[in-house]
């Protein structure tokens, strides 16, 4: 196995990107963060690899901007496993394709079972691919060699799989669809601004009581400003379930929550007067959380039979039908349509429902036209049926028929 050595300067950058525009066909690019072990989400290295190039082990922090990169690649495709995984860290240090290829995705549509890329790799190449090093914490230097080998040999495969993939998209018959599902990742949000992100806490549905709601969000608020400051993952300060434990005993005292033994961490003690602090603005605020959320999404599926039950009678009898469809295509059910589309287009549809006006209200929810052609005659026969058999639905005569 070749020896890889990590790119960390510069001059070694500007050599590399010469390289790399020299090849030829497309680029394969992957990424390294330190999921669970920083609060940040940037990439710690950066993998591309190019038929006539050969394998670049790229270092973001060292290097920085790589702008003149991307000038030299932009316009080619690049191929990827799993893109909305990577593209935001990517674009943080100014790689940004207009083309892209993704093997997860397109291994998805093809209806592989399972399509990580040791995998995949492994069925389509022949090829084992061992994963031991995927949730390794790739902000540590100098980065171990067994590591750069899994990095590398993670690129170098990625060309023979793209083109293996794109033989059996094209065979089925799905290779437009990839290509529409492909340009909808690259415009896609991947970064949504959430509201009340401390809501995100495990375990915050077992809590009981305003208050202790809260103690939550103060618990949850201070860790996450601690996180951010040391660029350490939350979780690695106080686990989820010591805050949820702290809410819901709400100690009397520092001494009481430093008893407390569900609170646990190695900030636990540390940083007790930080979490004692975020108790009692919690026990004393006058700006208390509401028990849902501001209504930026749906209620939950299982509280639609009690909340709307005419909508919960549509997702149903839509969700029933789509899973026929995703079976003769052997596409999944939530690539053939998102779930949160289906959802909103069944909770609040068009007041007459046709197929046209269901392919309007999947447009306006984002679906490709792939989509809106394979699923919106079936949604609107599937809720017109339902509301007959509810009796909330006449059917007019002079609308597009559904059949």
């Amino acid at each position: 196995m070749a020896e890889h050595t990590v790119i960390d300067t510069r001059a070694g950058y500007f050599a590399a990107v010469e390289r790399i525009a020299a090849g030829e066909g497309p680029i394969a690019v992957d990424a390294e963060r330190a999921s669970g072990f920083r609060y940040s989400q940037r990439a710690y290295l950066i993998q591309v690899f190019r038929r006539g190039s050969g394998t670049f082990l790229l270092d973001p922090p060292a290097i920085g901007r790589f702008d003149e990169l991307n000038e030299a690649i932009h316009d080619h495709e690049w191929v990827l496993h799993a893109a909305t995984q990577d593209l935001t860290c990517l674009r943080e240090v100014g790689l940004d394709p207009s083309i892209i290829f993704d093997t997860e995705l397109a291994a998805r549509l093809l209806g592989m079972p399972r399509v990580g890329l040791g995998t995949v790799v492994e069925e389509l190449l022949g090829i084992h691919l061992a994963k031991e090093h995927s949730a390794a914490d790739w902000s540590t230097r100098p980065l171990p060699e067994p590591w750069l080998n899994y990095a590398a040999l993670d690129v170098e495969l990625l060309p023979d799989l793209r083109d293996a993939i794109a033989a059996l998209l094209e065979e089925a018959g799905k290779l437009d669809i990839a290509r529409q599902e492909f340009a909808d990742e690259l415009v896609r949000d991947l970064t949504p601004v959430r509201h009340e992100p401390w809501r995100r806490l495990s375990g915050i549905h077992s809590i009981r009581g305003l208050r202790n709601l809260a103690v939550a969000r103060e618990l949850w608020l201070s860790r996450d400003a601690l996180a951010r400051e040391l660029d350490t993952a939350p979780g690695r300060l106080v686990p989820d379930a010591s805050l949820t434990a702290a809410a819901k005993a709400m100690p009397e005292s520092k001494r009481a929550l430093a008893a407390l033994r569900e609170f646990t961490g190695r900030a636990s003690r540390t940083e007790l007067d930080r979490w004692w602090a975020a108790i009692e603005a919690g026990r004393t605020t006058n700006d208390l959380p509401v028990l849902r959320g501001n209504g930026e999404t749906l209620p939950p599926p299982r509280a639609w039979s009690d909340r709307n039950p005419e909508a919960d009678g549509r997702l149903k009898a839509a969700r029933a039908a789509l899973t026929l469809v995703s079976e003769e295509r052997a596409i999944p059910l939530e690539n053939l349509l998102t779930p949160d589309t289906l959802r909103r287009v069944a909770w609040t549809p068009p007041a007459e429902i046709t197929p046209e006006s269901i392919r309007e209200a999947l447009a306006a929810h984002g679906a490709r036209p792939w989509q809106v052609e394979a699923t919106a005659q079936v949604i609107a026969l599937s809720f017109v049926t339902a509301s007959l058999v509810d009796g909330t639905q006449t059917v007019d005569e002079g609308s597009e028929p559904v059949s």
